[in-house]
């Protein structure tokens, strides 16, 4: 399977007046233009998807959402309770595993340290923060199998200011 993270664009700071509840927090308009710049980027990489799985927090679906539309693959979005950033990076696993096995390319937007840790599991690697995504941050990992241990291997990790640039 071809697994890529995307961390969501720049979000409503925690504790604005309006917004005190984190998973109710949108994306403000400048997380959201630079959404559509990465999702631009995204098409030009020639990235299509099996399934695009996103957290449901407002911030990771609207980043999906723009995600998507940019793709033409707005049919392909499902939310996945798994990707909250309260959840722990076994379960979202374990949801791969039996969901999503047999899906070729998977896009799974979410949230940190959601995804660092999930990645650093996937990885094998010690600690759970070896890789940092910053907001609007994109990476391709490659799993060769889920049991009995998850192996994967990090194919590339782009900046969103990397994928801004491709998209121009």
């Amino acid at each position: 399977m071809n697994l890529y993270l995307l961390r969501h664009g720049i979000a409503v700071e925690r504790g604005t007046l309006g917004f005190e509840i984190d998973r109710l927090r949108p994306l403000t308009d400048d997380g959201r233009a630079k959404m559509e710049q990465i999702a631009t980027a995204m098409r030009g990489l020639g990235l299509k998807f099996d399934v695009i799985l996103t957290s449901p927090f407002v911030r990771a679906l609207q980043t999906a959402e723009i995600a998507a539309a940019a793709l033409g693959q707005m049919k392909r979005l499902l939310q996945e309770p798994n990707l909250q950033a309260d959840r722990s990076p076994q379960e979202f696993l374990a949801q791969l595993a039996v969901k999503f096995a047999d899906q070729e390319n998977v896009l799974a937007v979410g949230h940190e340290p959601f995804l660092s840790a999930f990645a650093s599991t996937l990885l094998g690697l010690p600690g759970g923060s070896a890789l940092v995504m910053k907001k609007g941050g994109l990476c391709k990992l490659s799993v060769t199998q889920f049991k009995p241990k998850p192996i994967g291997q990090l194919e590339w990790l782009l900046t969103p200011k990397q994928l801004r640039a491709i998209a121009v």
